[in-house]
């Protein structure tokens, strides 16, 4: 057997598709477990390999994590499929999530929503024709106090007006320098 064989035959699945430097990071996350809950780190290693899948998950990538902390490949389909923090399908470079529960809607996330729509000529759950942008709403993102209001790249935008949006939009669409 060839010594690139052995290597690939000796790596995880996981590692293999997502590269050493993730499979670390999970193992850290694993760490945190007692070793009979390897389990509660699937939210970890699902957010892992998505972002290093360019924001989406695929069967083949919620399988290699299944297998790697021991658990049915169902245990990580339902966790996938029940938090709208994972993509199973091509999402925007940047994914808008506009927060639509009762305080966000009371203070004007519906008007958030339509400016988005016009602003970026697309309806909720669609992406930009150039990839940059996806709109999407959901339940709850616990900032109630600055509502109306989206997360987007990981960073919480509150208290929103279309001044503001605008602001964001143009920001993260300007190339970085």
């Amino acid at each position: 057997m060839t010594e690139q064989l052995k290597t690939i035959t000796s790596m995880s699945t996981l590692e293999a598709l997502v590269g050493a430097k993730i499979t670390q990071e999970l193992d850290g996350w694993v760490a945190k477990y007692p070793a009979n809950k390897k389990r509660s780190a699937v939210m970890a290693g699902l957010m892992m390999v998505q972002k290093a899948n360019k924001g989406k998950l695929t069967p083949e990538l919620m399988d290699a994590v299944a297998d790697y902390l021991g658990i049915p490949h169902v245990a990580a389909y339902e966790v996938a499929t029940f938090y709208s923090m994972y993509n199973m399908k091509d999402v925007g470079q940047y994914v808008i999530n506009v927060c639509t529960n009762i305080s966000c809607m009371l203070r004007g996330s519906d008007e958030v929503i339509e400016h988005l729509k016009e602003r970026l000529n697309i309806s909720v759950g669609e992406t930009t024709k150039d990839g940059l942008f996806t709109l999407r709403t959901v339940e709850c993102l616990g900032a109630c106090v600055g509502g109306p209001m989206f997360e987007v790249a990981e960073v919480y935008h509150e208290h929103l007006n279309p001044e503001k949006i605008d602001q964001i939009l143009d920001r993260l669409a300007k190339p970085a320098s």
